[in-house]
């Protein structure tokens, strides 16, 4: 498009995923980081082609405020920290800040052309409440998230044993920060703890079958392939507020529904957009 990459935006890059996902540098890992790097921001850049079109959207701080403090958590560190460790690899912390700011105005944009598509189906939301409402522990799931395009049925499975085999070798995580189509893939697939409400039903049961470490079973969603990796599980107690689980329900469907509608956004812009790679 009209946006230049540099040099010096793929290095920004480069210390962005080794600070947020506590990685340590090595020249092994110097193509792999790079290819990663330039992979983001290209991303980056398309969606803020289509951000700087319309100058009506916005988020607000305490959003900005929530997203950096989980960006810190997933690091395990506080704020503070991650931008004291910035500082210390040259990384100016505004890098950090832009990206997540465009992540936001690129979610509002998304609502914005596509909310009077979305449609929750109320009769199952009042069936999962029916299903909870007597229930005194919930379980949650420390869960990571690979997805991929799917391909033609006859080389699905072929796929996904390549998958595994790519997880086995390189680790979840790894694999996740080059192949994954998800947001989350910057931060190696992390969705942090989970609670089941806020999970689909299908999910709830994959996620319950699943030993904690092992990778769930393929799951086929729309045109992609979704797998999780199971970290950890525990129960809670937890009184219940009926409107207040109906909402989270309801929210999570939307979500899941505009999550959807992103990445097929951004795949069409993608496509018409064209994109020049200058070697010296």
């Amino acid at each position: 498009g009209n946006k230049a990459i540099t040099r010096s935006d793929i290095l920004n890059e480069i210390k962005s995923i080794l600070i947020l996902n506590n990685m340590n540098y090595s020249d092994e890992k110097r193509q792999e980081l790079q290819q990663m790097a330039v992979k983001s921001v290209i991303k980056r850049n398309i969606k803020e082609i289509e951000i700087d079109k319309n100058d009506f959207l916005e988020f607000s701080q305490t959003d900005l405020n929530f997203h950096l403090n989980r960006l810190a958590s997933n690091a395990n560190m506080d704020l503070a920290t991650l931008k004291n460790i910035c500082i210390s690899n040259g990384l100016d912390f505004s890098i950090i800040e832009n990206k997540m700011k465009i992540e936001l105005l690129w979610n509002s944009l998304i609502f914005h052309l596509y909310r009077n598509k979305v449609s929750v189906n109320l009769g199952e939301i009042d069936k999962q409440l029916k299903l909870n409402q007597n229930k005194k522990e919930f379980n949650e799931y420390l869960i990571s998230e690979i997805v991929v395009k799917a391909v033609e049925k006859d080389k699905l499975e072929s796929m996904i044993k390549d998958i595994k085999k790519k997880i086995e070798s390189e680790g979840f995580k790894n694999v996740a920060m080059k192949l994954s189509i998800s947001e989350s893939a910057m931060s190696g697939g992390d969705l942090g703890w989970l609670n089941e409400n806020k999970l689909a039903e299908k999910f709830r049961s994959i996620l319950s079958n699943t030993p904690i470490g092992s990778l769930s079973k393929p799951i086929l969603l729309n045109k992609n392939i979704l797998i999780f990796k199971v970290r950890d599980k525990r129960k809670i107690k937890k009184e219940i507020n009926l409107e207040e689980l109906k909402n989270q329900l309801v929210d999570s469907e939307k979500t899941k529904m505009l999550n959807m509608y992103s990445r097929s956004h951004y795949d069409k812009l993608r496509r018409l957009i064209s994109i020049k790679f200058f070697n010296e």
